[in-house]
């Protein structure tokens, strides 16, 4: 859905072109796609020592426990002040691990005074049995701020073992709601009016209810950030991805934009360069937002207990399969008889007459549209084929 920041941004473009400043038509497209990629996000993380919350930290960020750029964990208390840890991917996006309320000296309205409460878009209070007094309080505190609060009651995979081997008629199901319940019920009595309680594995995040978390948080938060969420999630769902390609293609129309505007420039050649430039990039980002760049197919595959062959023995497409550079955008180009055609016509017709430049501006849009279209395409079911993949191997990832 465009915002009155597309309109505006639409508007100002529209008048460069008609006043033939096509440089700067470029440079309010350029600044309102980094402006897009800058949007803020921080996520607040706190709870009791040993409960988790670092682990989470570091796995929503997909960052092993061992990697320098991970926050410490362990079973003593290791967060004394409040940590930003920037996505890797996303450096918008920070999560910020901060110190138990139960190990400060500071009642649930100072807390909150003391970690800065207003840079934050929500908190999640992580518990990994039960949510006690302190969590209370601050949940209701965070409520009196404005703020939105989600409980997480962690390390779901180990109670679930704890179950089994204490019951005879185990039903994972059954002790699942049971768990649910009783977090809920202990919050409602300290006075927490209708809590959301979200039962997580940090190490299986496709398991219980991350998926949940994760609509919940995407559905609370402004339309303007929604995509800032989506981008730096782990692709641990067929339904994450899903939304990730939809996110990725609303930005396709401006970069199509950007291709057009670059076009009205009377040069020839300039316009394939900085094409083949701009699908390097926006390529790129897909590969990488889709987890199937080297280092995140290694970990998945580590995870799911397989090589990291069988894994990309179900990827389809050349963009997955290789490094993406100009030239294998170029070899792929020249491969698409459309996007060959298309080519063509923009620069011959920058000759024609009067209508020339438009005309080139015309193709160029619909050439850059179509090609990423289906680059998103590709890699979006590449990535789908490699969750399957490795989910059927083992049913514990």
């Amino acid at each position: 859905m465009d915002t009155p920041m597309d309109d505006d941004m639409m508007r100002e473009v529209a008048e460069c072109l008609g006043n033939n400043d096509a440089p700067r038509a470029v440079s309010k497209i350029q600044k309102y796609l980094e402006d897009l990629d800058k949007i803020p996000l921080n996520m607040a993380i706190t709870g009791e020592s040993g409960s988790g919350k670092s682990t989470f930290v570091n796995v929503f960020r997909g960052i092993d426990n061992k990697d320098e750029r991970a926050a410490p964990t362990g079973c003593v208390e290791t967060t004394i002040e409040s940590k930003e840890y920037p996505h890797p991917n996303y450096p918008n996006v920070k999560l910020w691990d901060l110190p138990g309320i139960g190990t400060t000296n500071f009642p649930a309205n100072q807390y909150l005074r003391h970690v800065g409460f207003e840079k934050f878009d929500f908190f999640i209070i992580v518990s990994a049995d039960r949510f006690r007094e302190n969590d209370a309080k601050l949940a209701q505190e965070i409520k009196k701020m404005g703020k939105k609060f989600y409980f997480v009651r962690s390390k779901i995979d180990n109670s679930l073992r704890d179950e089994e081997r204490s019951q005879r008629d185990f039903n994972a199901e059954r002790t699942l709601q049971k768990m649910r319940e009783n977090c809920i019920s202990g919050l409602v009595n300290q006075g927490v009016e209708s809590p959301q309680v979200f039962l997580i594995s940090n190490f299986d995040l496709h398991l219980y209810d991350f998926h949940k978390l994760q609509e919940t948080m995407e559905r609370d938060l402004p339309s303007h950030k929604r995509n800032a969420l989506l981008f730096s999630l782990p692709s641990v769902s067929l339904g994450i991805i899903s939304k990730k390609k939809d996110a990725f293609h609303s930005k396709i129309k401006y970069q199509a934009l950007l291709s057009a505007a670059v076009a009205a420039a009377p040069v020839p050649g300039l316009s394939f360069a900085v094409d083949v430039g701009i699908l390097v990039g926006v390529i790129r980002g897909y590969k990488l937002g889709f987890g199937l760049d080297h280092q995140s197919l290694e970990k998945l595959a580590q995870s799911a207990k397989m090589s990291l062959g069988d894994l990309q023995a179900v990827i389809k497409s050349d963009l997955a399969s290789n490094e993406i550079s100009k030239e294998l955008v170029i070899k792929l180009l020249s491969m698409s008889a459309s996007g060959a055609a298309l080519m063509a016509v923009e620069e011959g017709a920058r000759f024609i007459p009067i209508f020339g430049i438009a005309v080139a501006m015309g193709f160029s849009f619909m050439s850059t549209y179509r090609y990423l279209s289906s680059a998103l395409d590709m890699l979006a079911n590449d990535a789908q084929n490699v969750l399957k993949k490795a989910l059927a191997q083992d049913t514990s990832l």
